[in-house]
């Protein structure tokens, strides 16, 4: 007998999960994921193929982007929890990027394949794969919203209690000026537009299932859009506080070198494994408590998305082959942790996590994001009204022919002209220094196995 459907307890433990994945341009995108979810009661495979014809690839597409995210998602945790040790005593030293780079990852100086083992990030992730596998086997209420209710939480009195130490700091207006300041000469970028969409997608968790799947787990009567503008105003509102705490602190760090901010600025993970590191050291007394805040935030923020990005391929297996939840978990979890340590204990650690993030943010999950988008605003109108009206019979903000028209015109056209050119760049350029046979294996062979299992996965009967 198969298992029936779970739901959240209640509307709250949702919207926790959702901010808890989460953490404009988003908002009409975020409303369609939760309607087609909802609409269906099950994963995106079967709720896209419930819309239009050959929608059940492109879901399986977004669980195989999950996947991927996964793999080497775990990596990273793994790095913010081992810093949140070194904090206690700063045991990176005076040189952080040194002993980011060299001491703990141990990078392998070679331009092809070295994958090295490197034993102290052994044990890290495979403990980070346990807890994951731990909140998983709970099920929807005992353990992805129970987590959640506990981490974030959390998350919102940790790093409260960061950005008002960081906004204590001398030098911190000067970083505040930077942080409010617009460069309107970066808006004609398209790169600054493309990480500025995949950023927005990835942190509403849009485009790549998560919200689908989670929507599905609804009670049939819930407010979406009210659900919808929650999460959409906890997300712009974590990342204000966020954006305020770090450029704070990169205030001070530029007031102590006597440079301006924009010198002293890193992005991605030299942010936050070089450069928080650096400031860290340099408040004394106060350090300690400074980095293990920091790293904790960090850490618990993670965790909650972790289990938003391996809910979805769990689910979509339960629904296409009748799994059970522990047989779900041990194998698509458990495989995926399997490959995970395999590749990230190796002293290529950073060089896939950069690759594969790059290359699946951009491609994996902007493609997602706009094939869903053409596939039903484009080519199936009628599939767009029934979930526009789907929506407005259980919510009290009605969507309109404002809704359409986002959705139809300005979402996709420039999502589908900045794919266009960072597909070509990729192709003409590559990316960074990387090697044309990492890129390939790794970068796009990530684009390609979602492709293929997508078209295979599609093809299997549903049991």
């Amino acid at each position: 007998m198969t298992e029936s459907r779970e739901n959240w307890t209640s509307r709250s433990g949702f919207i926790i999960a959702a901010v808890g994945s989460a953490v404009g341009l988003g908002l009409p995108l975020l409303f369609l994921d939760y309607a087609t979810g909802h609409k269906s009661n099950t994963s995106p495979p079967k709720a896209y193929r419930a819309l239009f014809k050959g929608g059940e690839t492109l879901g399986w597409w977004q669980v195989c982007v999950c996947i991927i995210i996964g793999l080497y998602y775990a990596s990273v945790l793994t790095w913010a929890g081992s810093y949140v040790y070194f904090s206690v005593g700063q045991l990176w030293g005076s040189d952080p990027e040194n002993f980011f780079f060299n001491t703990y990852l141990q990078t392998s100086k070679s331009t092809s394949f070295d994958f090295q083992f490197v034993g102290h990030l052994f044990w890290p992730i495979v403990g980070i794969w346990a807890l994951t596998l731990i909140i998983l086997f709970g099920g929807v209420k005992k353990g992805v919203e129970l987590s959640n209710k506990i981490f974030m939480p959390l998350l919102f009195i940790l790093f409260t209690i960061l950005v008002i130490q960081a906004l204590r700091l001398p030098g911190a207006v000067q970083g505040l000026n930077a942080f409010f300041t617009p460069n309107w000469a970066a808006m004609w970028d398209y790169k600054v537009w493309l990480a500025a969409f995949g950023h927005t997608f990835f942190s509403l968790s849009v485009g790549f299932g998560i919200m689908v799947t989670y929507a599905s787990y609804l009670k049939p009567k819930t407010n979406l859009t009210g659900s919808g503008l929650i999460v959409g105003f906890a997300n712009a509102s974590t990342e204000i506080l966020a954006g305020i705490g770090i450029f704070a602190a990169l205030g001070f760090m530029a007031f102590s070198a006597g440079k301006p901010v924009d010198q002293v600025v890193s992005g991605g993970i030299g942010l936050a494994f070089i450069a928080f590191p650096k400031i860290i050291s340099s408040l004394g007394t106060g350090a300690d408590l400074f980095g293990l805040l920091f790293f904790s935030s960090l850490f618990v923020a993670g965790i909650s998305s972790m289990v938003s990005i391996l809910e979805v391929p769990i689910a979509a297996m339960q629904d296409k082959l009748k799994w059970g939840r522990k047989k779900a978990v041990s194998i698509i979890g458990g495989g995926s942790a399997l490959v995970s340590i395999f590749l990230f204990s190796s002293v290529n650690s950073i060089k896939l996590v950069d690759i594969v993030d790059h290359f699946i943010n951009n491609i994996g999950i902007i493609g997602g994001a706009l094939l869903s988008i053409i596939s039903i605003a484009w080519f199936k109108r009628s599939a767009l009204m029934e979930l526009r009206d789907h929506v407005n019979r259980i919510s009290t903000v009605q969507l309109g022919k404002g809704w359409d028209f986002t959705l139809t015109v300005i979402t996709s056209l420039i999502l589908l002209v900045t794919l266009t050119m960072t597909v070509f760049s990729l192709i003409k350029n590559g990316y960074d220094t990387y090697s044309s046979s990492m890129l390939m294996f790794f970068g796009w062979g990530s684009v390609i196995f979602c492709a293929v299992i997508a078209l295979v996965l599609s093809k299997m009967k549903d049991r």
